[in-house]
């Protein structure tokens, strides 16, 4: 499986193809023909392509991701904007300039746009070669970066954004510095994960702790061990000697020292390993030491390296780094309690004792949190997982006894494999650990192993932890297996199908009744990996009922009646179920910082106003974000842009899948892909929206024989969406209380239902000139079209109150709109006949309106393929032929009206009336003419003849 790519370069590469998919258009090329402009698109069109190549390298580039070449990501985005921009304004208007009147007009606008093209290949230049000039990204460049060079490259960045990470990086430093010098005699474990990724400062936070002078005062003896592979303990402990020894000697001429400690040390460098390990642990038993180790891998090696320290109460320090967060938990403490934890920097988290905590000076209470429940796939020496208290499956009941039933069924006696799978945060692993651990199948199989799918995905450490844990030395005699033996496996959060086909191919075959349990987050990797349907599980939110056992047990300690024993908190209580919507994990996270808090409606009042602030602030919440973060992240970059889009849409807002897949189209979201339509290839981005969770169906859809046909976001999974937005400049919702410090460049506006600010307001927030999509939720102003929004693809005013014909009388000049929807808006009983200057028009929706008749221009259009039409509901009191009679003898000389037989328009009778769902199709000859589809009800005032 790939490395987990970040927003910046996700988006930054979307809008990127998007670009040079249109630089490298017909349209674009005849535009700049026209223009007279074929050397500068040319340019930029290979320079941009250049840039794509860069970004491609950056996702395959773990260490570049630092804060100088997301900066730099950004900045291609913007410019890949601008190009995009640009090139689709000069090709529109290219198209409707074409008369000879417009002749002198012409030579002045080929001179505006020689100038445009000039500033924007110098932005397009300027941008590609600051990535060669600092060689920010691998490969993108002859030779490494130097130091001097990354100083330059830093220069870049804002002085302020350099401040700020030097001064979190001397903050992390310091946290840990006094970690490691707390007042415990004890030996204490201190385990880091993650990696200093900045880029800004050449050392990591551990190794400037390491090397402050004043650490090495306070220990007598201090190494730092890179972890080789295979591990050989021998060897390792050769190494911490040659240290120690080392240090001793530049000690010894700074301050006295014992000069036995030089021979003893000497001596062990030569000993065999029997006798090296048991002086070892001697001589280490009488000193105070520090030992920072590097880069380990597994718990298994952990469980080799700890028994050579033994306890004692010198105030020594162990280090563990490890990249993963599951090894790194698992080293410290005990095996029933789970470590606390600290985050010292963006990427780097401290692991340590609950107990080592509890003596913290004052200025360090209040910032670690309990660690999750978390599992390793290493587990040779803890044959119970670790647990914390927050992963009890409660109200799993019955997910847990139909899951046994599978497990269990008869019916097989060969291997079978069963997955369970759902969107993160469901509580998957804790319910198949409860599964895996339950008394039903003690005794029923001679081998049993639990792995967790570790990123990045190593196959060989995956294979060795299940012999480990099937109690074999070496993965070969895993599969000499007496006739009759059975195995049960749980593989925990596989991420891909690649990993499925690799993992199966080592696992043992025999002819008994093995059992292999995988648990996802995507459907369709659960259909990959069992072919049988009966043995695919979807889990599923808590009922209300659950979720508020689960609830109120985490918040008091204890089931109660909360109705009856606290009522002024039922209402809080209510509105934080329905945040949580029955996922497990927030339940609990929440549930279990209000028992820290006073009982009290007030806090809990707190607490729901400012929910996505705690969400992201408090430490105590941060790991239900970090849970859910982790499905965002896994998102193929042609997808993140399209489920950030759903922020656009107010919470609990139900949309449907027609919506959704015709605004990607007119967004750029989704292109015609060999052979499959723009729609088939949107239609598919959202299916995979749905399998992996992002988007739930809506209540409607679990019914519809249609499969789904709306869906909504929970509404923690919008919060994400939402920060994500902000961050990248994507979507901006102006409501009741918005602020901005300065004038947005955001790509797509949403104005809510509770926002009642002016025209002056609206024009100072947002740069109008750049927006692409406007969505409209409240009630109509007439300043929220404006003639700055040249760029507008997306007009969205379904069910907008208080619009009106006339506030449409000049929607012509938004020349690049290619959706237009006033679906609902009950006072439209005309179109104007500007709708025909729309010729990038795709999208037309006008059902629920009071339109029967529309322009004669619409013939125009000859990009529209898609047309909505016709009402719900209809009055029975006029039958189908009057209504034809009527409208033949009151259509007006320039206008069309559109009738199906059997259904005619707003006041045909029901059983005429159009379908809820009636689409009518716009299709093309090969001459380009189109046809409704509806040619035979399509009426003209004169002859009453379909017109086509």
């Amino acid at each position: 499986m790939g490395l987990i790519e970040n927003t910046a370069i996700s988006l930054g590469k979307s809008v990127l193809n998007r670009a040079v998919r249109y630089a490298e258009s017909a349209v674009a090329k005849e535009a700049a023909l026209h223009l007279g402009i074929q050397r500068d698109q040319t340019f930029i069109t290979d320079e941009l392509e250049m840039m794509q190549g860069f970004l491609m390298t950056a996702h395959d580039d773990r260490d570049n991701h630092n804060r100088v070449v997301k900066i730099w990501v950004k900045q291609v985005r913007d410019v890949a904007y601008d190009v995009e921009d640009c090139l689709q304004d000069f090709a529109v208007r290219v198209m409707v300039r074409r008369s000879w009147w417009r002749i002198p007009r012409k030579l002045l606008h080929r001179r505006r746009v020689a100038k445009k093209m000039k500033e924007l290949r110098a932005k397009v230049e300027d941008v590609s070669q600051r990535n060669l000039r600092y060689h920010l990204i691998k490969g993108s460049g002859s030779k490494p970066i130097s130091t001097e060079e990354q100083s330059v490259a830093i220069a870049s960045a804002t002085k302020s954004d350099i401040d700020e990470v030097r001064r979190q990086n001397d903050k992390a430093k310091l946290a840990l510095l006094r970690l490691i010098s707390k007042k415990d005699d004890g030996l204490k474990v201190i385990a880091v994960s993650g990696k200093n990724t900045v880029g800004l400062v050449e050392t990591s936070v551990v190794k400037r702790a390491y090397e402050d002078p004043r650490i090495h005062k306070k220990f007598e003896c201090c190494a730092w061990i890179r972890l080789l592979q295979p591990f050989n303990l021998t060897k390792f402990l050769q190494s911490i000697v040659r240290q120690f020894y080392v240090n001793y000697l530049q000690q010894a001429k700074q301050r006295e020292k014992n000069p036995t400690d030089a021979q003893v040390l000497r001596r062990m460098g030569m000993m065999n390993e029997v006798d090296l390990a048991n002086e070892f642990k001697r001589y280490i038993n009488e000193k105070s030491y520090l030992i920072v180790l590097d880069d380990l891998h597994t718990i298994e090696e952990w469980g080799r390296i700890k028994t050579c320290f033994p306890q004692s109460k010198k105030g020594s320090r162990i280090i563990v780094l490890a990249e993963q967060v599951e090894v790194a938990s698992l080293c410290v403490g005990t095996e029933n309690v789970a470590p606390e934890h600290k985050q010292l920097f963006p990427d780097l988290h401290a692991f340590y004792e609950k107990s080592f905590q509890d003596g913290a000076d004052p200025v360090e209470t209040g910032t670690s949190s309990n660690t999750s429940s978390i599992y390793s796939n290493n587990s040779m020496d803890r044959k119970s997982f670790i647990v914390s208290k927050e992963s009890e499956p409660i109200g799993r009941e019955r997910e847990k006894t139909e899951i046994l039933e599978m497990i269990t069924n008869g019916d097989s006696q060969h291997l079978e494999v069963l997955s369970v799978w759902g969107m993160g945060g469901l509580g998957k692993t804790t319910l198949i650990r409860d599964v895996y651990e339950s008394q039903e199948l003690n005794g029923m199989f001679e081998k049993c192993a639990f792995v967790t799918v570790m990123r990045p995905f190593n196959l060989d450490k995956l294979i060795g932890s299940i012999a480990r844990q099937f109690g074999e030395n070496n993965v070969k005699d895993m599969y000499r297996y007496p006739e009759g033996s059975k195995y049960l496996i749980v593989l925990d959060d596989l991420s891909s199908t690649t990993e499925w086909d690799d993992i199966k191919q080592h696992l043992p075959e025999t002819g008994t009744a093995n059992r292999i349990i995988i648990t996802t987050r995507e459907e369709d990797i659960a259909k990959h990996c069992s072919k049988r349907h009966k043995n695919i599980y979807n889990l599923q939110r808590l009922v209300r009922k659950n979720a508020h056992d689960l609830f109120t047990q985490k918040a008091f300690g204890k089931d109660i009646k909360l109705d009856e024993q606290y009522p002024e908190l039922v209402e809080q209580a209510e509105l934080i179920l329905k945040k949580c919507d029955g996922l497990p994990l927030a339940i609990v996270h929440i549930g279990r910082f209000l028992a820290s808090q006073q009982i009290t409606a007030l806090e809990w009042r707190k607490l729901n106003e400012h929910i996505s602030a705690e969400l992201e602030m408090n430490p105590n919440l941060g790991s239900i974000m970090t849970v859910l973060n982790t499905s965002f992240d896994a998102l193929p970059y042609y997808l993140k842009p399209c489920f950030l889009y759903t922020s656009i849409f107010p919470e609990d807002r139900e949309v449907s899948r027609r919506r959704l897949v015709r605004r990607w189209i007119a967004e750029g979201y989704s292109r015609e892909v060999r052979g499959r339509s723009a729609e088939e290839v949107a239609e598919n981005y959202f299916a995979e929206l749905i399998s992996r969770s992002m988007l739930l169906p809506s209540q409607q859809s679990m019914h519809s024989r249609k499969g789904t046909v709306a869906c909504q976001v929970h509404d923690l999974i919008r919060e994400i969406s939402i920060s994500k937005s902000i961050e990248e400049n994507l979507v901006f919702t102006l409501e009741e209380g918005c602020s901005l410090n300065r004038r947005a460049t955001v790509r797509h506006l949403a104005i809510s239902s509770n926002w009642k600010g002016g025209q002056r307001e609206f024009e100072s927030m947002v740069d109008l000139s750049r927006v692409r999509s406007l969505t409209v939720f409240g009630e109509w102003k007439p300043f929220f079209i404006s003639d700055k929004m040249r760029l507008l693809r997306v007009l969205d005013l379904e069910g907008t109150p208080g619009l009106a014909d006339h506030h449409l009388q000049h929607i012509g000049k938004l020349l690049h709109l290619k959706y237009l929807s006033i679906r609902g808006c009950d006072d439209i009983y005309h179109l104007p006949d500007s709708l025909g200057n729309l010729r990038q028009l795709e999208t037309l929706d006008v059902r629920d309106t009071r339109i029967l008749k529309l322009p004669t221009s619409i013939i125009k259009l000859q990009m529209l393929n898609y047309l909505r039409l016709g009402r719900k509901s209809t009055d029975e009191s006029v039958s189908y032929e009057e209504l034809v009679d009527d409208l033949s003898n009151s259509m007006s000389k320039d206008m069309l009206c559109l009738l199906r037989i059997y259904c005619a328009a707003c006041c045909a009778p029901r059983r005429f009336s159009y379908p809820e769902n009636y689409e009518a199709p716009i299709r093309r000859d090969r001459y380009g003419d189109t046809d409704t589809g509806i040619r035979d009800t399509a009426i003209s005032r004169n002859n009453n003849t379909a017109i086509r």
